[in-house]
C-alpha cells in the first residue's frame, strides 16, 4: 500500500470518529470504504456514442440495453456478484430488490411503476470474470435533449461542484465537440487535487465509421485516434485516445453458430453480387430477387445490427480466405479487430496499477467536499488542515499534476524533455522500467545505469541558472521520481548480483 493511501485511511478514520453518529460521519465512512472497493470506471459520452455497446463488449455479455428506454436515462452500475441481481435505489432513498427480464441478453428492468426521474441509480450484479477488477458505471448521454439526464451524468461524476461515484472514467468521442471539452475539463476541476490526465481513457468510438465501413476502416480510425491524442485540447485531459469499433467488439464477444452459418453461407455465395450488395447498408438488408446463399433480408438486418457494415464485411474476408473457421475462430477474429484489446491492455495495464492514486484522488475530493459544508466548525479546521497538508506534500499527486502541466506545454521545455518527463512521470507506465523507457526484461545494470543518467538529467535542470522557477519546481519533482525509480533499480541489480 501507497504511502498516500495509508496517510488518508488515518485521516478518513479521524473524520470518522470526529463524527461518529452523525449523517457527515456516515458519508465519510462511505467514503473510507469505496477506498477498498474494485476501481469504479464510468463510461461516458454524448448521445449514441456507443457507451452500453462497449460496455457489454468490455463484459462479453449483452446485458447493457442499447435502446433508447427507460433504463438507458438512469446511471447503472455493473458489478461482480455470484449470483444475478438488481437493485433499484431511488431518490433518497436505499437500494431495492427489482424484478427484470433479458430481451436478446439485455436486462430490461422493472421501475416498479416509477420513472427514470424517481431513481438515483441502478446497481447490477452479475458473474463475470471482467468485473472483478473494475465495476463499470453506465451513464446517460452528456448532451440529450431532456436537461435532467445530462445533469444525472454530471453528478455522478463530479463535473461540478461536488464529488462523483467514479474513480477513472472512458470518455468516448467521434469528433471534438465543445460539449466533450467542457465535460471533460469540469471532470477534471478540482479544488482538493490539482487536474491531471491519468483518470481518463479516450476512446475514439465507432472508429470503422471513419472510414465508411471500408475493410482499411480501423487504419483510418487509427490515424485519426493519433491525430486527438496529440490535440493540444485532448492532451491534458486524457491519457491516451484509442480506436475502437464497439459493436463490432460486441458482436465479436457474443458470436453465435447461427451468426457464423449465415456469414459462412454469404461467404460461398457469389462474391460479385454478395459486395454488390455490401455497397450500403439499406441495400445490403433490402430484397433481392434471390437471396445469395440461401440467405434472407431478415438474417441480413440481423448480421448489420450485430456488426455493421465493415464488421460483415471483415467476416467474410475473413472466411473467404480461410483465416478464421466456426463461430469461436471467427468471434475472436473480430474481437482483435476492433480495438477493444487495446483498450483492455490500458485499463488493466495504466488503470489498474494506478488504483491507490485514483482512489485516493477520488476520496480526498469527497472528503474536501463534505469539511467545506461547515467550515467553522474547529474539528471541521482541524480535519481541512490534515487533508491541506497531506495532498501537498504527496508526491503521487504532484506526478499527475505535473503531467497535466507538461501537456499543456505550460513550461520551458524541449520536445524530447517533454517526452522524457512525461516517461518519468509514469505515462507510459508506472513500473520502473517504462519510466525509463527501457524493456521490462532489460538487464539490472543496465535499468540501474539508466536510472542514475535520468536522476543526473533532472538534478542539472533543477539547478540550472537559466531555468524559471515553474521548470524548476517540475525538475524537482521529476528528481524524485528518479530517486525512487533509481532505488528500485539499483535493489534490483543488487538482488542479481547476489
Amino acid at each position: 500500500m501507497s504511502t498516500l493511501m495509508t496517510e488518508l485511511r488515518h485521516l478518513l478514520d479521524a473524520a470518522a470518529l470526529a463524527f461518529a453518529g452523525t449523517t457527515r460521519g456516515h458519508e465519510i465512512a462511505a467514503v473510507r470504504a469505496r477506498l477498498d472497493e474494485p476501481l469504479r470506471i464510468a463510461i461516458a459520452g454524448r448521445v449514441k456514442a456507443g457507451k452500453s455497446t462497449l460496455l457489454n463488449a468490455l463484459v462479453g455479455a449483452e446485458l447493457a440495453p442499447t435502446d433508447a428506454g427507460e433504463c438507458t436515462r438512469v446511471v447503472t452500475w455493473y458489478r461482480e456478484g455470484p449470483a444475478p441481481r438488481v437493485l433499484v435505489q431511488p431518490r433518497g432513498g436505499e437500494p431495492q430488490p427489482a424484478a427484470y427480464r433479458q430481451e436478446d441478453g439485455a436486462l430490461q428492468v422493472d421501475l416498479a411503476g416509477g420513472s427514470a426521474e424517481d431513481v438515483e441509480r441502478i446497481l447490477i450484479d452479475w458473474p463475470s470474470a471482467a468485473l472483478r477488477p473494475f465495476t463499470l458505471i453506465d451513464t446517460p448521454g452528456i448532451d440529450s435533449v431532456h436537461e435532467d439526464v445530462s445533469c444525472r451524468t454530471a453528478r455522478a461524476l463530479g463535473a461540478g461542484s461536488r464529488a462523483g461515484v467514479a474513480d477513472a472514467v472512458v470518455y468516448l468521442l467521434r469528433h471534438v465537440h465543445s460539449a466533450d471539452l467542457n465535460f471533460l475539463e469540469a471532470f477534471s476541476a478540482d479544488r482538493s487535487t490539482a487536474p491531471s490526465p491519468v483518470h481518463c481513457v479516450g476512446v475514439l468510438s465507432r472508429a470503422d465509421e471513419v472510414g465508411a465501413g471500408r475493410l482499411d476502416a480501423m487504419e483510418s480510425g487509427i490515424r485519426v485516434a493519433e491525430r486527438y491524442r496529440r490535440d493540444p485540447r485532448l492532451r491534458g485531459l486524457c491519457s491516451t485516445v484509442l480506436p475502437v469499433s464497439a459493436l463490432l467488439a460486441q458482436g465479436g464477444a457474443t458470436f453465435t453458430e447461427d451468426d457464423a452459418a449465415a456469414l459462412a453461407a454469404l461467404a460461398g455465395a457469389d462474391r460479385t453480387v454478395v459486395d454488390d450488395l455490401l455497397l450500403d447498408a439499406t441495400t445490403f438488408a433490402g430484397a433481392t430477387p434471390a437471396d445469395p446463399g440461401g440467405v434472407g433480408p431478415q438474417v441480413r438486418q440481423h448480421l448489420l445490427d450485430r456488426l455493421g457494415v465493415f464488421g460483415v464485411r471483415l467476416a467474410l474476408q475473413l472466411l473467404r480466405e480461410g483465416w478464421a473457421r466456426g463461430a469461436t475462430e471467427l468471434g475472436r477474429a473480430l474481437v482483435r479487430a476492433s480495438g477493444l484489446g487495446d483498450l483492455r491492455q490500458v485499463l488493466l495495464n495504466h488503470l489498474a496499477p494506478r488504483r491507490d492514486l485514483l482512489k485516493a484522488r477520488a476520496a480526498l475530493r469527497a472528503l474536501d467536499d463534505l469539511l467545506r459544508e461547515h467550515p467553522e466548525d474547529p474539528a471541521v479546521q482541524a480535519l481541512a488542515a490534515r487533508l491541506e497538508a497531506l495532498t501537498a506534500g504527496a508526491h503521487e499527486l504532484a506526478e499527475a499534476g505535473l503531467l497535466s502541466v507538461l501537456r499543456r506545454a505550460e513550461l520551458d521545455l524541449s520536445d524530447g524533455e517533454i517526452d522524457a518527463a512525461e516517461r518519468v512521470l509514469g505515462a507510459h507506465g508506472p513500473d520502473h522500467t517504462a519510466r525509463l523507457g527501457l524493456d521490462p526484461w532489460s538487464a539490472p545494470q543496465v535499468v540501474a545505469a539508466a536510472a542514475r543518467a535520468e536522476l543526473e538529467r533532472w538534478q542539472r535542470r533543477s539547478e540550472s541558472p537559466f531555468a524559471g522557477p515553474d521548470t524548476v519546481r517540475a525538475a524537482r519533482i521529476l528528481v524524485r521520481s528518479c530517486e525512487a525509480v533509481t532505488r528500485q533499480a539499483e535493489q534490483a541489480h543488487a538482488s542479481s548480483a547476489g
